[in-house]
């Protein structure tokens, strides 16, 4: 097989079922590749890399703050038929607006996504739709509902004054 010869054939067939439901896609070195989906399509293009491509392990979620939006990256390990023991690192990257940070919960293709989901939940404050249960993972119970420690709307001292009077 040829060098970025799967990477090829993956970005190929997402990008002949998805069409304009992927908007990005980059290799960026042999066993590497970045799928932007839109939100509409993140469910399908995790299902589709699954049934595919052996998708099945969610190593982690990001979510982060970009400067116009947010972003959630579902990092994946595939193991593509007819290749062995080579495992390709798939990021599926979805962008949100910052007036409505909510996606579609991957939960029903990837039960293992339940905890990635509600970390970035309590920490960025991206909304799951579908999640089976998005409650407090890695904050305490009394963590104000408002308050995303990794948004850059507050700095550190200012989340840290929030949570203190919110206990008084």
């Amino acid at each position: 097989m040829s060098e970025l010869e799967i990477e090829n054939k993956i970005v190929n067939a997402a990008k002949s079922k998805f069409g304009d439901g992927l908007t990005d896609s980059k290799i960026e070195r042999p066993r590497r590749v970045y799928l932007t989906f839109n939100k509409e399509s993140i469910l399908d293009g995790v299902s589709f890399l699954k049934k595919e491509f052996g998708g099945t392990h969610v190593s982690t979620i990001t979510g982060l703050e970009a400067e116009e939006s947010f972003e959630v990256l579902y990092h994946m390990a595939t193991r593509p038929k007819g290749l062995g023991e080579i495992e390709i690192e798939v990021t599926v990257r979805v962008l949100l607006p910052k007036d409505n940070p909510t996606v579609t919960s991957i939960t029903s293709v990837i039960p293992g996504a339940v905890l990635y989901e509600r970390e970035v939940h309590d920490l960025v404050g991206i909304n799951f739709e579908g999640h089976p249960g998005l409650t407090r993972l890695v904050l305490p119970d009394d963590w104000p509902d408002d308050l995303y420690p990794l948004r850059k709307e507050k700095d550190v001292h200012e989340v840290k004054k929030a949570y203190e009077e919110s206990r008084k």
